[in-house]
């Protein structure tokens, strides 16, 4: 079992991008999954909502590669994204490997991954596109 939490501090946030290989974005939002026994960090997200469109700058593991457990990390940011009314998304392909990026619905389109979330966390996933 695993818990996914938002990080609140600048500090850690940065202590855990290290951690995982990935770039301390400052301003951006941030997410650590962590396993639920041990507190031990399992992987990291990162991303920003402006303009009505979300930016995931990362979804790491920490150690190894959880692949079930990141594609619920992965969903876990992507849900908040859409919660805050932006339903699209666009990431780099420095972001995750791309096996996961498909897996969570994102698409490649000149370059970067694009993801239309409407209708995909509301309980309509037969409307979504």
């Amino acid at each position: 079992m695993f818990k996914i939490q938002p990080i609140q501090s600048p500090e850690e946030q940065k202590k855990v991008a290290h951690h995982c290989g990935a770039e301390y974005r400052d301003g951006y939002f941030a997410y650590a999954m962590r396993d639920a026994n041990t507190g031990e960090l399992m992987g990291f997200s990162q991303f920003e909502i402006s303009e009505g469109e979300g930016y995931i700058s990362d979804i790491r593991p920490a150690v190894g590669n959880d692949f079930e457990a990141m594609f619920i990390l992965g969903r876990a940011t992507m849900n908040f994204i859409d919660l805050c009314g932006a339903h699209k998304a666009k990431a780099p392909h420095s972001a995750a490997d791309v096996t996961l990026m498909l897996s969570l619905g994102f698409k490649e389109n000149d370059g970067i991954y694009t993801v239309d979330m409407t209708n995909m966390f509301n309980g309509k996933c037969h409307e979504h596109k």
